[in-house]
């Protein structure tokens, strides 16, 4: 009995390695994903020794049984004796990081960094380091790529001379013929000039540094700007104006479009990594000439981290900085013929005026922000309508209310309905800033209307928008501005204004008390249960269990059981379903059979 119990349990692993090695890729792909299954069942001993070498002369297969395979053995370490025994898993690892597919390279190398740290010093210098210098060394391009990321795991761990042969190996492939391994040294030298010494960064790292940020590729020069952020953060301040600004400053002024967009857009780290003296002296000038570059791409970008720039700016020269180089280019970018351009500089432009206080805010940037909420765009009008907040707290939103008003209207009635629905998003935070009478003024008739648009995202945003509207009011305003608009809509022809009712009670009934409850909602929700459409009858049913807390016990009993009832026999199937669930739930609650 004990023999058959084994081999009960042994076949389901034999079919497993069976299909390992069937025809059909699905089966194999199983197989695989399974891998952790076969190796517990075999043990330590004969995966290391008879799994690990089958998979390594099976690698050639379908793309995504090779994947499959290497996430697998990324995480294989406890299935072949922990550290001790880890690097078994580097030579099906080695193969799979030189197919010719990138997605299964990438995933091969993130394997292959996971396992190394967990390889004792020795084994890496006997078995981790070999690999990496064969991948290096490789006669295909696949393979000296996947070398480049595996330097920086290993390189701490090492003796001084194994380190020098590695920076060695990675100066190569900085230098190699083809460009898919330049452009892979570029993306990793930021990474390993962490893991070296400050000497050897200025001796090895920054000379190949400076021969990829002239490459011939554009590729490979615009990976450079991220190494540039690493590596400046690594030295001091003389050291970063000798070694690396004559390269930044280069960069900055690419004659690739490419290039200038990633100086752009890492801006801000690398006005952190390079210190205030040499913002004020270099990035300044650099950054106003990036917001007024020739391409759109790159002036957007610049344009995002206009705030983010200014407040990094030195105290003592930010404001100046601000008045005379950065201000005169925003007020440029507010009137660019492209879109993108403005609506980018609209996200950020708000947060200005922290810096400029009450009165620079109101001489020289109150005047582009009504300029941009005219904007015909409406992605514009939507950036500074959502960054209203700033202004509110340095000069409070009084000076812009009149025309914040016809951008918020122009947005409600947009013909895109992700634009109406954006701007739903942003009214109770407008309620707060406008106050109350403004918005019932100005604002209450436009979210009421809302509630009756065509399209049901946002329906359902304008009824949840209520209860926001609640918070922000009171539940007195409720009770006597909003209550009574809503549930007027239950008696319009249209059913689907009628499900809105319904939907709106459920959000509003919670703020109203139990009389307004019982004596106003209810009798509307009770006649909605007679309603010619299934659909409002049986959210009808769904109400009343929802809203049974906020009834009276006599109103139960008298109103609420004899609607459900009804309902139970309604000839719709959907109707009868959620009236029974309803008189359920309500019996469940009540713990008694009185209801």
């Amino acid at each position: 009995m004990a023999d058959g119990n084994v081999e009960d349990s042994i076949y389901p692993i034999a079919v497993l390695i069976d299909e390992l090695r069937n025809e059909d890729v699905a089966l194999r792909l199983n197989s695989i994903k399974k891998l952790s299954t076969i190796a517990l069942a075999l043990g330590v001993e004969r995966t290391r020794n008879e799994l690990i070498p089958f998979l390594t002369d099976t690698i050639y297969d379908e793309d995504e049984v090779l994947l499959a395979l290497a996430e697998q053995l990324g995480n294989f370490t406890p299935l072949v004796g922990g550290s001790d025994h880890v690097y078994v898993l580097l030579a099906p690892l080695e193969s799979l990081a030189t197919v010719e597919e990138t997605v299964v390279r990438d995933k091969a190398v993130e394997s292959l960094r996971n396992i190394a740290v967990e390889h004792k010093p020795k084994d890496l210098e006997s078995h981790f380091v070999p690999l990496v210098k064969r991948l290096s060394q490789g006669d295909w391009f696949t393979s000296r790529t996947s070398a480049c990321g595996l330097f920086s795991v290993c390189y701490a761990r090492v003796n001084p001379n194994v380190k020098s042969e590695l920076r060695n190996h990675y100066k190569m492939l900085c230098n190699d013929d083809t460009p898919m391994v330049r452009r892979a040294a570029a993306g990793k030298l930021g990474e390993f000039a962490k893991v070296c010494d400050g000497d050897q960064v200025k001796a090895d790292l920054i000379p190949s540094f400076t021969s990829l940020a002239g490459d011939d590729q554009d590729s490979v020069r615009l990976l450079t700007v991220e190494a540039s952020i690493a590596i400046a953060g690594l030295l001091n301040t003389t050291e970063i104006e000798d070694l690396l600004m004559p390269t930044i400053r280069a960069v900055m002024q690419d004659k690739s479009w490419r290039v200038r967009y990633m100086v752009a857009d890492k801006f801000t780290q690398l006005q952190k990594a390079v210190k205030f003296d040499i913002t004020k002296n270099d990035l300044v000038n650099a950054y106003h000439h990036l917001l007024r570059d020739a391409e759109a791409e790159v002036r957007a970008a610049a344009a995002h981290k206009v705030k983010d720039f200014c407040e990094a700016l030195p105290k003592d020269c930010q404001e100046q900085v601000l008045m005379n180089s950065i201000l005169p280019c925003v007020k440029e970018l507010v009137n660019d013929p492209n879109q993108h351009v403005k609506s980018a500089l609209a996200s950020t432009i708000m947060g200005l005026s922290n810096i400029l206080g009450r009165d620079g805010t109101i001489e020289h940037l109150l005047p582009l922000f009504l300029t941009q909420l005219k904007d015909e765009c409406p992605e514009v009008r939507l950036n500074i309508i959502s960054n209203l907040e700033c202004v509110n707290k340095v000069i409070g939103v009084s000076q812009l209310s009149q025309s914040l008003l016809p951008a918020i209207v122009d947005l409600a009635e947009d013909t895109k309905w992700r634009v109406r629905l954006a701007i739903i998003e942003y009214i109770p935070l407008l309620a707060g800033q406008l106050g109350i009478e403004f918005f019932n003024e100005k604002l209450n008739n436009l979210c009421m209307a809302w509630l009756s648009d065509s399209v049901f995202a946002i329906r359902e945003a304008a009824t949840k928008n209520l209860k926001k509207l609640v918070e922000e009011f009171g539940s007195e305003w409720a009770q006597n501005t909003l209550m009574p608009k809503v549930l007027n809509m239950s008696r319009n022809q249209n059913y689907l204004h009628r499900l809105t009712t319904l939907f709106a009670i459920n959000v509003l009934a919670s703020v109203c008390g139990k009389e307004l409850a019982s004596k106003t909602i209810l009798p509307v929700i009770i006649n909605l249960g007679g309603d010619s459409v299934p659909n409002v009858r049986f959210n009808v049913a769904k109400t009343l269990l929802q809203l049974e807390p906020n009834f009276e016990d006599s109103d139960l009993q008298s109103k609420v059981k004899p609607c459900l009832e009804k309902l139970t026999t309604d000839t719709d199937v959907d109707v009868r379903f959620f009236a029974v669930e309803a008189i359920d739930g309500m019996y469940f609650n009540s713990g008694t059979s009185n209801f």
